[in-house]
Order: structure tokens, then sequence, then C-alpha cells
């Protein structure tokens, strides 16, 4: 599901054609299934939120965790435009760097066990991802650096789950950069 915007002409022209003859649309059954997700969707983001914070404080406070990005942190650099723009939520993705590089991030990715180690953003379980492998993987290391993608970055989409789960979960792979 999703939804196509721009002007009625850019709209009318170049997607409506591909949409009628691809079969871009819902089934009537995932139509209904992406309303019912929509009712809880703003408790649901302000939960995913609340815990996304809880997870950018604790990791800011870990010593082998070298910068922190969640807009609702004053260390973020559009920390007040983004609390203007987002009701005061900074949203459910936490992205942070661990000391070491690539190998260090892989540590404390491959250590998680609640974690889902994916490429996806946006479930009620929370993910872990490599950005410089994954996402921007097909970037030079030049291109990934000149938009903050280092090697040692990891992003975690925040879900519903317990938050001292996931300290434990992710202290678990911090612990073996101490080693």
């Amino acid at each position: 599901a999703g939804a196509i915007c721009g002007t009625e002409q850019l709209v009318e022209e170049r997607f409506v054609p591909v949409m009628r003859s691809a079969g871009m649309s819902l089934s009537p059954f995932n139509a209904w299934v992406v309303l019912k997700g929509l009712e809880t969707l703003s408790i649901r983001m302000r939960a995913q939120s609340e815990r996304a914070l809880a997870m950018a404080r604790w990791l800011e406070a870990q010593p082998l965790v070298e910068r922190v990005y969640h807009p609702s942190l004053p260390s973020h650099p559009q920390h007040a435009l983004a609390m203007a723009q987002q009701s005061g939520q900074g949203g459910a993705v936490v992205s942070f760097i661990v000391a070491g590089g690539r190998d260090a991030a892989f540590a404390v990715i491959d250590a998680t066990r609640i974690c889902s180690i994916t490429a996806n953003l946006g479930d009620t379980k929370t993910t872990i991802t490599h950005p410089a492998s994954t996402s921007h993987g097909r970037l030079s290391e030049d291109q990934r650096l000149a938009a903050g993608i280092t090697q040692g970055m990891i992003r975690l989409a925040v879900g519903l789950d317990d938050v001292e789960d996931l300290k434990t979960d992710l202290g678990r792979g911090l612990a073996l950069l101490k080693t």
C-alpha cells in the first residue's frame, strides 16, 4: 500500500497508464488489513517513539558508542525542527556508531537475539541493520561518508519490545567489544 503524490498531470500521464496495465492495486483483503492497521497507528507510533528515545538515551551512556542519532535527543543537529514538525515525537528509528568500525558493528548485530536482522524498517518487532552494507551498500565509501554513513553505524528500528529486553540484547553485543 502507499500513496502517489504529485500534480494531477503527473499522476494522470505517468502513473495511471502503468497502474491500469500493471495491476498496482491492493486486493480487497489487503486493503482491509491496511485500514485496520491505521486505526492504531498513532498509538503504536507514540509507544515506539517513546521506546526509541529510551534506547537512544541508554546508547548515549554506553562507552563504546561514539555517537547516537535520534531527533528527540537535544544532541541531534535538527532537534528543534524535528520536535516542531513531529508533534514532539522523534520517531522509532535510532542510528548509532560503535567504536571499532564494521567488525564491531557486525559483532553487536550478530549478538542480538530479540532484534530481527533486516534492512526493513517500520515493524512492531524491533529490527537492526548495518546501513553501509544494506540500504547504502551500492554507494562508494566516499559517498557513504558524505551522507554520514560510517562502517560502524547501526540502525535500530524500535518496535513494541520491552526496553529492558532491548538493552540486554544490545548490551550483549556491546560487551563483546570490550574483550
